[in-house]
């Protein structure tokens, strides 16, 4: 193999792809990135046999051929090297050892065989759809700080995807949930869509997929199998293992007979309740919103350290109400409203609470309560 390219397309395309790969790894083949030079690009691909993703750049291929090389080394190589240089790469007859020279640098980097490289075979997809590239990113974005890291409920560790009614439209639906917290946000169903098996995408991907959308009017290509699912961006193919598991029914979790309502303004409230959890126990969190005709005190207990309040101005009309929140999950779900003002649907001190976005219903969210 021997081919040359730009520096700037060989560091953008391997940082795509080099993400995926571990850094400890048993199986040595799984530290490496295929290269594949062919016609007038170079074909890159990474896989931790979960996920893999593979990316073409523009080069002039003077013989074709394919190698493995470590991944994380020639990203880093590449990366040292001067801007607007090019980088020739060439492998030796026997094909053990690949060169990657620009300029007066030259390095020399171990090869293992192209056939020891695993291929994450995909097989066929049942259902595929064109999405936009802004309301994939914003599904992740709003759902994505619940995913459960526990790993004994492993179906909790992703996102899951699905399509659901509502009214008289079809919706796609992402739902995330640790148990203490659930995440829910919803489009209008792409075409393709309708009838495609619920899947759940773990977390690993999930984080690669909002990474990879680096263009938000884009369009990209989603198909979904029973056991995978294939994004298209461009030049880049994502292909990944989903999580083989079936999603709790969230629908129970979500209450419906909440009817005392809170409004206040989302960033001020937020910025009040980072400051009151200053004081707070790292174990414990806890902080306590005590409601009254137009107010709220947030209070925040430590044994160990003090204590703290503040008083703001609220929107809510019900009977007083004392009910504890864990201050990260508050701020969590705060950091996702777009609108100016978060809306507090709550029942009692021990039910969970639905928080919803003044700007609209794409999103919900369902916190339980904490003991204080």
């Amino acid at each position: 193999m021997r081919i040359t390219l730009e520096r700037s397309n060989l560091l953008k395309s391997l940082g795509h792809v080099h993400r995926v790969v571990e850094r400890r790894n048993t199986i040595p083949i799984l530290s490496n990135v295929l290269l594949r030079a062919e016609g007038s690009s170079l074909m890159m691909k990474a896989t931790d046999l979960d996920l893999e993703i593979t990316e073409g750049a523009p080069a002039m291929t003077e013989q074709a051929g394919a190698t493995t090389v470590p991944a994380h080394l020639l990203y880093e190589i590449v990366r040292k090297l001067p801007d607007g240089s090019e980088v020739a790469l060439t492998t030796n007859a026997e094909g053990t050892t690949m060169s990657v020279s620009s300029g007066r640098s030259k390095f020399s980097l171990q090869c293992l065989p192209e056939s020891d490289f695993p291929d994450l075979t995909a097989g066929t997809f049942s259902h595929a759809f064109n999405i936009k590239a802004a309301d994939l990113k914003m599904l992740i974005e709003r759902t994505q700080f619940a995913i459960s890291t526990e790993e004994t409920r492993y179906y909790l560790n992703g996102i899951f995807l699905h399509t659901a009614e509502s009214g008289s439209d079809l919706k796609l639906r992402a739902v995330a949930t640790d148990g203490h917290r659930l995440a829910r946000a919803e489009i209008e169903a792409p075409s393709g869509a309708e009838g495609m098996p619920g899947i759940i995408i773990p977390r690993k991907t999930v984080g690669e997929i909002q990474k990879l959308i680096e263009n938000p009017e884009a369009m990209l290509r989603f198909e979904v199998s029973d056991a995978k699912i294939r994004l298209s961006f461009g030049e880049i193919v994502l292909t990944s293992k989903l999580i083989d598991g079936t999603f709790p029914d969230y629908q129970r979790v979500i209450p419906t007979g909440n009817d005392k309502e809170m409004r206040v303004d989302c960033s001020t409230f937020a910025s009040a309740v980072d400051r009151v959890s200053t004081i707070s126990s790292e174990r414990g969190r806890a902080v306590k919103l005590a409601l009254t005709d137009g107010q709220m005190v947030l209070t925040v207990n430590n044994p160990d350290s003090g204590s703290a309040t503040e008083e703001l101005a609220v929107s809510y009309e019900g009977d007083p109400l004392e009910i504890g929140f864990n201050a990260k999950y508050l701020l969590d779900i705060t950091g996702q409203l777009s609108g100016d003002d978060a809306v507090f649907k709550l029942a009692d001190p021990g039910s969970p609470t639905i928080i919803v976005d003044s700007s609209g219903n794409d999103a919900l969210y369902v916190l339980m309560p904490m003991r204080v």
